[in-house]
């Protein structure tokens, strides 16, 4: 019998389903807690006001404002800044091309964010800022490829995908690449130092 056409589900198991094919389909390890959080944080930015919460302040600010505080708001603020950070680096990436910051900078910004956290942090959520920190970069793959299944951004034209690739090494778009039948390899400077 052929699978309906309409999904019953609530939006936490579908990302759940959607994140865990993603991390298994990209070899990722995670903690359970920490595919949780990632479940979660898509869950909440399901939302039309998920995203909008806050102000239009840099996220750079946001850090450093964060940073400035102590206790619970300086967790959240943390908290915030490395879960919007890994949000717009995963569904967002394209359209930071060719920008003043680019998605290098919110990788930096994630991982520092959840790093700070993970070091403050006083509760069982210790390990999964740790992981967070840790494998940002990988966990921003896992996020482009649900943005993906979900239709939620444009196809990159492959000149971006392999800028994308150069810059970041990233494993997940050298096979994008090469499913496209682009070898992958490093551009080598014709000029010797």
């Amino acid at each position: 019998m052929a699978e309906p056409l309409v999904r019953s589900e609530s939006p936490t198991e579908y990302f759940r389903e959607l994140v865990e094919s993603a991390m298994q389909h990209q070899h990722l390890e995670a903690g359970e807690l920490t595919s949780f959080y990632i479940v979660n944080l898509l869950t909440g930015f399901v939302h039309v006001d998920g995203f909008a919460r806050g102000d239009d302040e840099p996220l750079g600010i946001r850090f450093a404002k964060a940073l400035q505080t102590a206790g619970t708001a300086q967790r959240d603020g943390l908290r915030r800044v490395g879960d919007r950070s890994l949000f717009i680096s995963g569904f967002f990436a394209d359209s930071l091309n060719r920008r003043l910051v680019d998605i290098d900078y919110y990788i930096q910004l994630g991982e520092r964010a959840y790093g700070s956290l993970a070091r403050q942090a006083d509760d069982g959520f210790v390990d999964v800022f740790d992981e967070l920190a840790e494998k940002f970069p990988a966990f921003v793959d896992v996020l482009c490829e649900v943005s993906e299944q979900t239709s939620l951004t444009s196809n990159a034209d492959l000149l971006r995908l392999y800028e994308k690739w150069l810059r970041t090494g990233s494993r997940r778009r050298g096979e994008l690449l090469a499913s496209k039948g682009i070898v992958p390899n490093s551009v080598v400077s014709r000029f010797i130092q």
